[in-house]
């Protein structure tokens, strides 16, 4: 009995290693031909102009999404028979069934125009890039083998999507005419994957819809930061962090408790698409259907300011952008707008302390109104940084209002008639430098005084967390509140109760110091490369992309291309950070048993 026991067992554990060895082999199968059928689909849409290699191409792309969808079925029928965790079997059985509904609905009511016979080319082309964005996804799961600094990781991770975008961007479908060069298709990338806004062309007039989509994937990516995307994705469908894996992501999303890794990685996505839907639909409310050829345009206006807003990134399919002339008196859709970009400067850690604030008294409420019980109060539910955060931002965007409020009076709030229409007119100009880089007025109009004021708020910049640029709100908020201590003669700042960390305060002063360094070494590059333009507007453009920004004066697309490098390299070190970068190649220092004596530096 033992005996049929244990040789019942061993053929059970040895189906179990198969049934784990086809999985395996399945995914590797599965990310190399999504991988070589992206490389196709990219080719067939931003190179292709044969119609007779454009019908072949969307044949065999047939018959490779036929071979996923049945390379799916196998893993969600030998998901039950492995040890994959419940999320994974949902995750493959999703998309399973994706890949069946797409088949079975275009089977009855497609009728194959451009060489396919079952499948659209639009909802292939799509399944197969899910299909590799998953696969690769598992794959970041495995860095954990190697030796990587989490910080390092993070710095090339932009780096790669910048070149990625920048291949992309070269294809010649990606613009009406004249094809990009390289220099300005890496601007460009630079400037969506940093999320800045600055652009050497019209986006809406120069690129066409396919280059405007490459630009959109770049923002949304950008915008939540590649490991972040790769990570969800990858977690989602595997089913499985190590330990390890928990670790890396802890630096790389600023999470404090490994055991939140996860729930982090979760929120983050879904606040995002939540604000992005929420967002698009008041922006889709709020616009004119008359202004655009079909809903279908109206919809992917929608879509494309909706990303960029929540995203800080400021890229626009109509000519000015919120300038132009059938948008510049929309009030409500920049209400619409100014509420995404101030949400995403916001930062995530404020936007999920607000939520279970609210949550928590709003059960309070009903269970006293339902069942009589009193309020019970808990500890701890703002985090001391929320409050910095909101308190700065709040006062921030009051100051801004206000003082352009008053300088622009009488220059370009002149053009609005109503009190209403100068009010947001006026909050639009105060809160876009924070990182937004929308503009509903001309900034060469702007009086002298309101250009200080942006560069002042655009070096200030978001939230941390957030996907805005800056040194932040809260190193501002700690500069600060340090010289109002020194000038009343305390040793340690005190704010909510809890006193500042010296090292927060070391940390804070550093990030300044290396901001203002770096600014100030940009702007003489740029002095050197472009001697003909004005010392305002090259110190505006490079405010502007180290806080990636992309409010200009004018002057981006007249840049040399030596001075066109000098901001790529602005933008980027301005998204990564200037402390980032040092901790990622600078080598730590051994800690040390000892301390030297101490001595008081003269001021």
């Amino acid at each position: 009995m033992r005996r049929n026991n244990r040789h019942k067992l061993a053929s059970r554990n040895g189906m179990d290693e198969k049934v784990r060895y086809l999985r395996k082999l399945l995914d590797y199968i599965l990310l190399g031909m999504s991988l070589l059928c992206c490389i196709v689909i990219i080719f067939h849409l931003g190179y292709n102009t044969n119609t007779d290699i454009e019908r072949q191409t969307n044949r065999i792309l047939e018959w490779c999404f036929l071979f996923f969808a049945l390379a799916l079925c196998v893993k969600t029928v030998t998901a039950f028979k492995s040890k994959s965790s419940v999320i994974a079997r949902v995750g493959e059985a999703i998309l399973f069934l994706y890949f069946v509904g797409v088949i079975v609905a275009d089977s009855y009511y497609f009728a194959g125009k451009d060489g396919t016979e079952l499948v659209k080319p639009e909802w292939m082309f799509l399944g197969i890039f899910a299909i590799f964005i998953i696969e690769i996804s598992k794959q970041t799961l495995f860095f954990d083998q190697f030796y990587f600094n989490p910080t390092l990781l993070f710095v090339l991770s932009f780096l790669l999507l910048i070149l990625i975008g920048t291949a992309l961007l070269l294809l010649p479908k990606s613009t009406h005419n004249q094809q990009l060069n390289f220099v300005d298709a890496l601007f460009l990338a630079t400037s969506a994957v940093c999320i800045t806004g600055l652009s050497v062309v019209d986006i809406a007039s120069e690129f066409t819809r396919f280059g405007q989509m490459i630009m959109l994937i770049l923002v949304q990516i950008g915008g939540l930061g590649i490991m972040t995307f790769t990570g969800f994705f990858g977690y989602f469908f595997s089913g499985g962090f190590s330990y390890k894996n928990q670790l890396m992501f802890t630096e790389l999303i600023g999470e404090n408790k490994v055991s939140s890794v996860i729930s982090t990685l979760y929120k983050i996505i879904l606040v995002t698409f939540f604000f992005e839907i929420v967002g698009g639909v008041l922006i889709y409310l709020s616009l004119d259907p008359d202004t655009f050829e079909s809903s279908a345009e109206q919809l992917y206006f929608t879509v494309f300011h909706a990303v960029n807003a929540f995203c800080n990134a400021g890229f626009s399919t109509v000519p000015n952008g919120l300038h132009n002339e059938a948008l510049r008196f929309n009030y409500e859709l920049q209400l619409s707008v100014i509420m995404l970009y101030v949400m995403g400067g916001l930062g995530f850690g404020i936007i999920f302390n607000s939520y279970e604030f609210i949550r928590r008294w709003g059960l309070n409420i009903y269970h006293k109104v339902r069942f009589g019980r009193h309020f019970s109060h808990r500890a701890g539910v703002i985090a001391f940084n929320s409050k910095l955060i909101a308190y700065t931002t709040f006062f921030l965007i009051l100051f801004g209002l206000i003082v352009v409020f008053i300088l622009e009076f009488n220059h370009t709030l002149l053009q609005h008639e109503s009190y209403f229409g100068k009010f947001v007119t006026a909050l639009f100009i105060g809160t876009s430098p924070r990182s937004s880089g929308f503009n509903t007025v001309m900034m060469s109009e702007l009086a002298f005084p309101t250009v200080m004021l942006i560069l002042l708020l655009m070096w200030i910049g978001a939230a941390p967390g957030s996907t805005g640029g800056g040194i932040k709100v809260t190193t501002f908020a700690v500069a600060t509140l340090n010289i109002l201590s020194l000038a009343r003669g305390k040793d340690r700042i005190e704010v909510f109760g809890r006193k500042v960390s010296d090292n927060s305060v070391s940390r804070a002063l550093g990030i300044i110091s290396l901001s203002l360094i770096f600014l100030g070494l940009a702007i003489f590059m740029l002095s050197i490369t472009d001697p003909d333009k004005n010392l305002l507007s090259l110190a505006f453009e490079t405010f502007s992309a180290y806080s990636t920004t992309g409010l200009s004066l004018g002057v981006t697309p007249e840049l040399s291309n030596a001075g066109r490098l000098v901001i790529i390299l602005t933008m980027f070190v301005g998204r990564v950070g200037s402390l980032t970068l040092l901790v990622a190649f600078v080598r730590k220092a051994k800690p040390k048993n000892y301390q030297l004596p101490e001595e008081q530096m003269n001021f």
